[in-house]
């Protein structure tokens, strides 16, 4: 042991732990991921965002995720920081994953969904938000690789509108 800490003195930062069986079926979106996105709603005028998305392992059977986003002008350039959330992909012996995910705007959801390959649906099971949080009723989710890109999209049912298109992102691996 190194001080009062519970890490082993042979723990190799750069190496990182082994990946646990759980997780071989959601191995390739291990990583770093990053890239451009368009965002909508009928409640919101069309946006680009530039996103970066983890998802890292500590060797237990679920994957941490984080994802950071920015509303860009036409050239690419940062206006702002936009949404920002974090959560854990937890893999089921039968290839489906429950997902939970927090973000700053005071919403909440646990996903439930399906591993199939290098596609993953989820959709919501709850939807949890604050107060003052929008109102927002259910997401579904899909990602996919496709040739070595993490492309996803998101439909949102908020501010009495059913699901409907939200964001989609094709994204590079920059990290793995």
């Amino acid at each position: 042991m190194v001080g009062p800490y519970p890490f082993p003195e042979t723990h190799d930062l750069r190496q990182g732990p082994d990946l646990h069986p759980a997780l071989l079926g959601l191995l390739p979106f291990v990583g770093v991921w990053r890239g451009i996105g368009k965002g909508g709603y009928p409640t919101i005028e069309d946006f680009d965002y530039a996103q970066e998305v983890r998802f890292s392992h500590d060797g237990r059977p679920f994957l941490a995720y984080e994802s950071r986003s920015w509303l860009i002008d036409p050239d690419g350039k940062p206006i702002r920081p936009a949404n920002r959330e974090v959560g854990f992909w937890r893999p089921q012996p039968d290839d489906s994953v429950e997902v939970l995910l927090s973000n700053p705007t005071g919403i909440a959801e646990v996903y439930v969904g399906q591993i199939d390959g290098l596609k993953v649906e989820l959709s919501t099971d709850l939807v949890a938000r604050t107060a003052t949080a929008k109102e927002v009723s259910a997401n579904h989710r899909l990602y996919g690789i496709v040739e070595g890109q993490l492309l996803y999209a998101v439909d949102m049912a908020a501010m009495g509108h059913p699901l409907t298109p939200h964001l989609s992102a094709k994204l590079d691996r920059v990290a793995g």
